[in-house]
Parts: structure tokens; C-alpha cells; sequence
């Protein structure tokens, strides 16, 4: 039954009677067993994981799980230097307490507003450890965005680097302020920055908060103001949901050059802290920069968005050929569309590392292709991980089953939400969350997704999704970007315009005669637009409502 959830408690999967939950938990224990995470021989260590996790929250419980295992390995590699796990968390209980004695405590909510760095990273522990509520802002929103929601959060504290002063500036007057990176000496002297805080508080362990201060993450916000999104770990074997088809390892090196504020970045960083793995940041995306890192810190793994990845292969082969990624085992990538150009691209320049996860802020994980996955079906989002479920239904909310048939994703978990900070929720049936988006399975199960529910073109009565004409697009040699709109006609209700970005000049003709000779004539632009680059958000994703303003 479809339901619309506002303001009520939710409960979007049934609970696992014990005969179910027992193999589960086997399997899950199994899974982070490989990855290192659980010793058999030390079951006391599992437990005491669990209760870490259950007394701090997953930020503060994953960091004392990765300090506890190896206390002196680096945690954090960013611009200013290196910090071993003791020393994270030694830091950590500073900030706490000296946000304490400023009059901070347990229930308030605490807004960050900042680049991957170690000040952030120290915020979201500090958070945790005093009891705080924890709100990850966009670092590409805009002042009235942040604003609004602050309001609506309630926020009692902003966190924020030197260049988002101007944005902090429209947060109500009794929102404390803290510096974090400063650009400008003379101004951190003028202000209160999280280095004051933590070099004059003692460094002490900080009692347990009475209950964690829970983690808010914001949607995109791309149709309005951006919506909160409570995360709560709700299983101690969370974690099996990622490791069980992406080969994290424990002590390893993973870069992450994904934004932290967003699920994807912050997801694998927790992961990658109870991992007790050195984790490198960098406060902005440079394509060969982040290569050099790669090489100098022999990472294993790199998590990225697709853009960055684009950004990443067009480097060209040569400039590709001039660091040693050779340590790398997994290139994660999550967040938008990953079309299949780009990523046969990766394999065939980085090898089969390739791990496209598909999920969303409110569901979480849905899907993992693992490089097998992908080679067998290129541009496919892979198989639901163990403990996680996605289903197909059609507009009358009966279940799809049949491969081929393209129906709406619903999908849960132990990560999804249960509602957004307003009290509104997404659709629901059997359990099972919306994600937003329409898709298909091939004869094997693995799962394609075909574009958002609300993109679909409807035009001369044929519905068109964007996506499989951009993909197309993306194949040409000339082109190394594109967006379709459905855009109004007079005479066929709605017509496909085509935006494109490319690397020699090709005329509009061409590439119409190209998507024609490959695609059905309801699918093929009328119209198609030149770009020097297209719209994208912070986290890749293309601002459509952006585009439908420009002018053919």
C-alpha cells in the first residue's frame, strides 16, 4: 500500500523474526570478518565496536574503533600536514570541551559549513563526543539556502572556512560563529577558531553524552530550499552493506576527494575511520593533483563522483601514464550518473576497479557494481548488497518482476531515513522507500537505472528518459558532455533539446542524425545547444532548472 508519511514515526521495513536475523547476522559478521573489522578469535572486540558505535554515534564510535586498533597510524592527510589517530581524537576532546565551556552542550545543533580538512573532520568528532546535533551544509548553496535551514534546524553554532564568511553572515544573529580554515592570519586572530579552542581546552577523555547528538545530512536542493535528512545507524553490521561488494581492508589508504558534506564522501570516510585506514583529503578537486596523491600516498582506494572522474580521464593517456596508481584496488564512484563511456574508460585506463554505487541522501545504499558487474553490462548500478532490498513497481503499486520493464525504485535498508527534519518522507510501499528514480533488470538482476520519475519526456505521446539520449551523446567522439530537457511543443506537447559539450566543432545535424541512426525517431532532439560546460551542483549532479531558462 502506498502511504505519504508527514510528521508520523515511521517504521519502513518490517522487523527480521529471529530465524531470518540470526543468518543475517552470520553473513554480516562473515563479511566484515574479511574485511578485518571483526576477529574471531577476539569476540570482545566486536562487542565492545558495538557499543562504541551505540554510545557516540558512528562518527565518534567509528574514530575510537581505528584509534583503539592502531592508535599511531596516520588517520588524516590533508594541506597541513598529518595526524595520527591518538593525536585526532586527543584534539577532538579538545574542541569538545572548549565548545562546553562556551556554553555548547548536548542537544545543540551545530551547522559545518566546510571543505574537506582536518577542522572539519575535528568538528564532526567534537560534535559527537559533546552531544551536539551535527548538520553537514552544501559548500555550493547559496546564502538564502543556508539561511532557511538554519532556521528550520534550529542551529546554535556554525563551523566555517575563511571563504564562506559573506554566506555565515545571513545566519540569525545568535548563532555563535567559529573559524575553522583561515585564510588570512589577521583575521584569525579577530575571531574565535577551532585552533584557539583546542589549543587552551584540556585534551582529557570527555564523558559519554547521555545519548548520541545524531547527523543531519541536506538534499541537493536543486527544486528549492534543501530538506534534512536524519542519518541513523540503526545495526551494528551497517557496515557489511558496503563491504560486502566493495574490498575495503583495514590499515589501508584511501583518498577521498568526494565532498564529506555529501552521502557519498561521508559515508566512506566513517567507513574507512572504523577501518583504522589513513584517509587523504584535499580541500578542492584538482584532476592531476589528485593522481599525484595517489602515487605519493599509495592509495588503495579513491572515492570520487563522476565528474571528478571525467575530469580525471580527460587528462588524456599521456598525462594518465605519468603517475604509478598501481596500489589502487577500488575507485568508488556514487552520486550521479555514471554513464557507460566513462566508465569502460576507467577500467580500460586503471583496470577492473571500478565500484558504481547507486543510492540517494534519504535511502542510502541501493546498489553496488562491483568491475565484474560492469564489464558484463556496462552502465549497469549492480546488485543490492546483503541486508538491503529493491523492488520495481508500476504506477498501480503492483510489484515488476519481469526483466526489461521499466518501473519506479523503491529500496531500504538498515542506513534509510525515516523522514525528513520537517516531518514529510518519500513515498512508501511494502516497506520500501522511493528513491526517486525509474529503472529496469536485466535477465542476470542487475539493475539499470533509466532517469528520475519526474524527468520523463512525454512527447507525440512517447515517453522518452533523458538519460538513455545523453548516454548516446556521450559516445560520440566529439563529445564530452550532454543534457536532454523535454522542452513545450504546440504540436507534440513536448520536444527533446540536447545540450552538449564538445571537443572539436560538429554540427547540430550530425549528432541528430547520429542519435536517429541509433534510437527511435521519438527520441531524437529537435534541438540541440552548444555549451562551453553544463550546470552541475557540487556533487556532479546537472541543474536541469538551469537549463530549461536558456534560449535555443
Amino acid at each position: 500500500m502506498l502511504t505519504h508519511l508527514s510528521g508520523l514515526p515511521t517504521r519502513l521495513r518490517a522487523i527480521p523474526s529471529m530465524a531470518a536475523r540470526v543468518p543475517n547476522a552470520l553473513h554480516s559478521i562473515d563479511v566484515m570478518r574479511r574485511a578485518g573489522l571483526v576477529e574471531l578469535t577476539r569476540p570482545d572486540n566486536g562487542v565492545r565496536s558495538m557499543i562504541l558505535t551505540r554510545r557516540w554515534g558512528p562518527i565518534v564510535g567509528a574514530a575510537t574503533i581505528g584509534m583503539e586498533r592502531t592508535p599511531h597510524a596516520l588517520a588524516i592527510v590533508d594541506e597541513r600536514g598529518q595526524l595520527t589517530y591518538s593525536q585526532l581524537d586527543r584534539q577532538a576532546n579538545s574542541l569538545a570541551r572548549g565548545w562546553h565551556d562556551a556554553g555548547l552542550a548536548e542537544k545543540d545543533v551545530i551547522a559545518v559549513l566546510c571543505r574537506d580538512h582536518r577542522w572539519l573532520v575535528l568538528a564532526m568528532l567534537a560534535a559527537g563526543k559533546l552531544g551536539a546535533r551535527l548538520l553537514l551544509m552544501n559548500t555550493g548553496f547559496a546564502a538564502p539556502q543556508l539561511a532557511d535551514v538554519a532556521e528550520r534546524e534550529n542551529v546554535s553554532a556554525a563551523v566555517y572556512d575563511q571563504e564562506f564568511a559573506g554566506v555565515i553572515d545571513h545566519l540569525p544573529g545568535g548563532v555563535r560563529r567559529f573559524l575553522a580554515w583561515a585564510d588570512d592570519d589577521e583575521l584569525a586572530v579577530r575571531v574565535t577558531t577551532l585552533d584557539d579552542l583546542i589549543a587552551n581546552s584540556s585534551d582529557k577523555p570527555v564523558p559519554v553524552p547521555p545519548a548520541p547528538g545524531g547527523l543531519v545530512l541536506l538534499t541537493s536542493g536543486t527544486t528549492g530550499t534543501p530538506k534534512g535528512a536524519p542519518r541513523q545507524i540503526r545495526s551494528p553490521f551497517a557496515a557489511a552493506h558496503f563491504l560486502e561488494r566493495i574490498p575495503y581492508r583495514t590499515g589501508e589508504c584511501t583518498m577521498i576527494a568526494a565532498p564529506l558534506f555529501h552521502g557519498t564522501g561521508f559515508s566512506q570516510f566513517v567507513l574507512n575511520l572504523a577501518l583504522g585506514s589513513t584517509i587523504v583529503l584535499r580541500r578542492r578537486f584538482d584532476p592531476e593533483a589528485t593522481l599525484q596523491a595517489v602515487e605519493e600516498y599509495r592509495c588503495t582506494a579513491l572515492v570520487v563522483v563522476p565528474t571528478m572522474l571525467s575530469r580525471i580521464m580527460d587528462l588524456g593517456p599521456d598525462v594518465l601514464r605519468r603517475y604509478d596508481t598501481s596500489a589502487l584496488r577500488i575507485v568508488f564512484a556514487a552520486g550521479s550518473a555514471l554513464s557507460p563511456d566513462l566508465g569502460n574508460r576507467v577500467i580500460k585506463s586503471f583496470g577492473p576497479v571500478l565500484y558504481n554505487l547507486y543510492g540517494s541522501t534519504e535511502v542510502a545504499v541501493c546498489t553496488v557494481a562491483t568491475p565484474h558487474d560492469w564489464q558484463q553490462a556496462p552502465g549497469t548500478v549492480g546488485r543490492a548488497p546483503h541486508g538491503c532490498e529493491v523492488r520495481l513497481y508500476d504506477t498501480e503499486n503492483n510489484q515488476i518482476t519481469e526483466p526489461h520493464v521499466t518501473g519506479r525504485i523503491f529500496a531500504g535498508s538498515d542506513l534509510s531515513f525515516s523522514g525528513y527534519t520537517d516531518g514529510g518522507n518519500k513515498a512508501v510501499i511494502d516497506g520500501l522507500l522511493s528513491s526517486g528514480d525509474v529503472g529496469h533488470f536485466d535477465e542476470s538482476g542487475l539493475l539499470f537505472v533509466d532517469g528520475r520519475d519526474d524527468d520523463m519526456i512525454v512527447s507525440g505521446g512517447e515517453n522518452v528518459y533523458p538519460i538513455e539520449v545523453e548516454n548516446l551523446l556521450l559516445d560520440h567522439e566529439n563529445v564530452i558532455d550532454a543534457a536532454v530537457i523535454g522542452v513545450p511543443d504546440e504540436d507534440f506537447g513536448q520536444r527533446l533539446r540536447a545540450f552538449v559539450v564538445v571537443t572539436a566543432k560538429v554540427d547540430a545535424e550530425v549528432l541528430r542524425s547520429y542519435v536517429k541512426a541509433n534510437l527511435a525517431r521519438h527520441k531524437v532532439p529537435r534541438e540541440v545547444v552548444f555549451l562551453e560546460e553544463l550546470p552541475r551542483n557540487t556533487t556532479g549532479k546537472v541543474l536541469k532548472r538551469k537549463l530549461a531558462e536558456y534560449d535555443a
